[in-house]
């Protein structure tokens, strides 16, 4: 597949001089390049990816991509190179869709989901209904590639390079269906250009990466930026319309001709009718043309409900039969770090594991559990270190508005100061606990609990580290609640 290598032409890119130069691979860090490789100079954040130009020259790139301002910082600084330099406006885009041509490879089909929360559980909700239908499956995303075939990512969605390559390698193992999650990140610098989708999905819309995204429209915008960029003409867009950005999305995707359904509690195309809880799940009555439909899953909380029928939506968007599809719900399970049943107490209590990090979801998530809740709702929380500092009194009061009792400790600072987050935090939750040390503040948490109280342990879900400096530490949310529980019951 890459051995031979592509033209520079066949990438779709030119330059002055060689249009019919040989590229024998692509690379966005200098020390990935090898004799005959792209290298691709883009501007970020903090620095200029042609500051690194002359150590890719020096692996043996013989083309390098990059914008007009990196064009010129090559010149001024290795003024005597005999690289060949392809300018574009939008080296980013470029790249994407040069790692598609470059990689030629993909699933047959391919399903993308972007929204503030909900993205993992949706993509892995549309994986396990593909293959309870006996299709070869994946999803993409926060916990990597899971499903027929597998691979860790270090980004919910990877820079093209990566994610091309890991698409071409997918189908080459026989996987002819993927449910990725599009981040807002992956959108705004264009991460998902190239990709072939069939449909894309919509789940909600709330604060979080306003440390990345200039305001709530920029950040919204690098969301519809999956729909009106990435998903083509003939591409179908499934809708979470009880959204407030529902509606707003439908319209625009309805202007361009795109084909639709709509998922909600509300009137909608597959709508959900009613749910009723249980301590290990829920049941779920919805409609879709005209029919009602029930199903029984192990998911515990309303919201879960809501991204199960969002993935049933995607399904039934990518060709899936109605009645295959929603008889393919009663085998979808739990994802890791999503709502998990971490730990049940002697005395019956029981203790979940949620990824909420943002207001809303902290918020959701509380509210979720509380019909499945006999007694007290208490919470354990923190907020993360070098991310959007406004949100963290906000997930504070969201604890202390739907949970009976809140712990505040620490949850990947990072490189900030993990006391001064704890206290933005404890502004919206003046009446909270405040622990330093996670486990601690689990500990004493899990030892409050009383029979029929549930306990939910928020902000890290999946995570097996905890993020404090440069360092990653051993720490995992659900390992901890089982240690906690084995402590004080005496059998650890």
């Amino acid at each position: 597949m890459m051995a031979s290598g592509k033209t520079l032409l066949n990438l779709g890119l030119t330059t002055a001089q060689a249009s019919q130069i040989i590229i024998r691979g692509l690379a966005v860090d200098s020390r990935d390049v090898r004799p005959g490789y792209l290298f691709a100079a883009l501007p970020g954040t903090h620095f200029h990816g042609a500051e690194f130009a002359r150590f890719a020259l020096q692996q043996g790139a013989n083309v390098i991509l990059t914008d007009p301002d990196g064009a010129d910082l090559i010149t001024r600084t290795i003024p005597s190179h005999i690289a060949e330099v392809c300018v574009v406006d939008d080296p980013r885009q470029a790249l994407a869709r040069a790692s598609a041509l470059f990689f030629c490879a993909q699933p047959k089909v391919i399903l993308a989901v972007t929204g503030t929360n909900g993205k993992t559980s949706v993509a892995t909700f549309c994986r396990q209904i593909w293959a309870h239908m006996g299709l070869h499956a994946i999803n993409l995303g926060t916990t990597g590639i899971e499903g027929a075939w597998s691979a860790p990512l270090h980004h919910t969605t990877p820079e093209p390079v990566t994610l091309h390559r890991a698409l071409a390698q997918a189908a080459e193992a026989g996987v002819t269906h993927a449910a990725m999650e599009a981040s807002s990140h992956g959108l705004d610098q264009k991460r998902l250009d190239g990709v072939v989708l069939t449909a894309a999905g919509f789940t909600n819309f709330t604060q979080d990466h306003l440390d990345y995204h200039s305001s709530f429209e920029t950040y919204f915008a690098a969301k519809v930026g999956l729909f009106d960029r990435v998903l083509g003409p003939k591409g179908c867009a499934v809708i979470n319309v009880d959204d407030v950005k529902g509606p707003e999305l439908l319209k625009s995707c309805t202007s361009r001709g795109q084909r639709t359904i709509t998922v909600g509690y509300n009137t909608s195309d597959l709508q959900i009718l009613g749910q009723k809880y249980n301590a290990t799940g829920q049941d779920i009555l919805f409609s879709w043309q005209g029919n009602s439909h029930q199903v029984r899953v192990p998911l515990v909380g309303g919201f879960q409900g809501e991204n199960l029928m969002l993935a049933a939506g995607m399904v039934l968007a990518a060709g899936g039969e109605a009645e295959e599809v929603f008889s393919s719900l009663n085998a979808v399970r739990p994802v890791r770090g999503r709502m998990e049943l971490a730990a049940t107490c002697a005395n019956g209590a029981s203790i979940y594991v949620d990824y909420a990090h943002t207001p809303s979801a902290v918020s959701t998530a509380l509210r979720a559990l509380r019909p499945h809740v006999l007694g007290r709702l208490v919470v354990v929380l923190g907020a993360g270190g070098d991310r959007d500092p406004g949100k963290r009194a906000l997930m504070g009061q969201a604890a202390v508005e739907f949970a009976d009792i809140a712990f505040v400790t620490d949850d990947n600072p990072r490189t900030e100061d993990p006391s001064m987050i704890r206290a933005m935090v404890m502004l919206g939750a003046p009446d909270a606990t405040e622990v330093a040390d996670r486990a601690e503040a689990i500990l004493l948490a899990v030892d409050c609990l009383q029979p029929g109280d549930t306990l939910l342990i928020a902000g890290k879900g999946h995570e097996s580290g905890q993020i404090i400096g440069h360092d990653i530490f051993p720490f995992d949310d659900v390992e901890q609640a089982s240690i906690a529980v084995a402590a004080l019951e005496g059998k650890y």
